[in-house]
């Protein structure tokens, strides 16, 4: 028998990774995310130990898997045809981008951030694959970066502000429970970096 493509196995993989997620996501909330060993996962999910961790290397990228494709997200929406508009406006519609991407369930989403927000080892995990996202937007930015004048140092400042924005503009709305409105809560953050001239051009008359 001819292996299979690896798209297909890819697909498989990504299917197999999302249910142990599930799986495990509700025993952490059922138990606690510090008292849930591995082997409690695999029982959970039916499957052996190591089958678990063949999948997932750490409980945290368990919770977190999720979020794995949101710096795809953010690049991705940072399109060359979009190049003449102001960077920071670019970067405000790639992060409507990602919460579109992250909200399809608001419950479900909102029981996630809140886990992340009472565990210390989630917050500090998602802020590495915040780190790993960076350089792949940052390079994005530059190559069509309409104002940093391709500076590394501004597209760094500027990505880095953007994605610490998502999370706040994340929590906030999950401390509503849902209720807020993402895309007013991403107009307010981003006008904090506005110039006063901008800010009051912006305003409704």
């Amino acid at each position: 028998m001819s292996a299979a493509p690896v798209g297909t196995r890819e697909i498989g993989r990504h299917a197999v990774r999302a249910e142990l997620a599930r799986v495990a996501f509700n025993r952490f909330c059922l138990t606690g995310f510090n008292q849930v060993t591995f082997a409690d996962l695999a029982e959970a999910a039916g499957v052996s130990r190591s089958t678990f961790l063949r999948y997932f290397g750490t409980k945290e990228d368990v919770v977190l898997f999720v979020f794995d494709p949101v710096g795809d997200v953010i690049t991705d929406a940072l399109d060359a045809d979009r190049a003449n508009e102001d960077d920071w406006d670019r970067l405000r519609n790639a992060l409507e981008s990602a919460v579109t991407f992250l909200v399809r369930d608001v419950q479900e989403l909102v029981t996630i951030l809140g886990l992340i927000e009472q565990t210390p080892a989630l917050r500090a995990r998602l802020w590495e694959k915040q780190t790993e996202w960076r350089p792949e937007i940052v390079a994005r930015l530059r190559e069509t970066a309409s104002s940093t004048g391709g500076s590394s140092v501004v597209a760094n400042v500027r990505v880095a502000a953007a994605l610490e924005i998502l999370w706040i503009v994340l929590g906030q709305w999950s401390a509503s429970d849902g209720q807020e409105n993402l895309g007013n809560l991403l107009d307010a953050a981003f006008a904090a970096f506005s110039t006063p001239a901008r800010r009051q051009a912006d305003a409704p008359s």
